[in-house]
């Protein structure tokens, strides 16, 4: 899942949409969560572009999501993706998500051109 998707899940905010809540949690899902977005949202939160109510340690230690490392082979095939989308915390994600087989929650309509299955966050 995205930066965007994780704060919602964690606030509970009502954009997420209740497929990609139940997807999320459900026990059978193995859910990720990028050190890309914990990179993004610390980031953010230090230049004061996000502000958060709780530490962003709380946010990450949720429990229910699996840490996924960001590797070189990441970043290389990152910069090699088209440039449909010029944000490189999504690019990563998008990359990530293609090397583990795996499908990226977000509400970013943008990262749809990518061959990568998406699952739209709001849904």
């Amino acid at each position: 899942m995205d930066s965007a998707t994780l704060l919602w899940w964690f606030a509970g905010d009502p954009r997420l949409g209740d497929g990609a809540r139940e997807a999320i949690e459900d026990p059978s899902t193995e859910a990720f969560v990028s050190v890309a977005s914990a990179w993004e949202i610390s980031i953010k939160h230090a230049t004061g572009k996000l502000t958060l109510d709780v530490p962003v340690t709380e946010i990450l230690d949720a429990g229910l999501m699996l840490d996924l490392p960001v590797v070189m082979h990441d970043v290389l095939s990152a910069a090699r993706l088209p440039m449909h989308h010029r944000d490189p915390f999504d690019r990563i994600l998008v990359a990530q998500a293609l090397h583990g087989g795996m499908v990226l929650v977000t509400p970013d309509r943008a990262l749809r051109a990518y061959d990568v299955p998406v699952m739209d966050a709001r849904a």
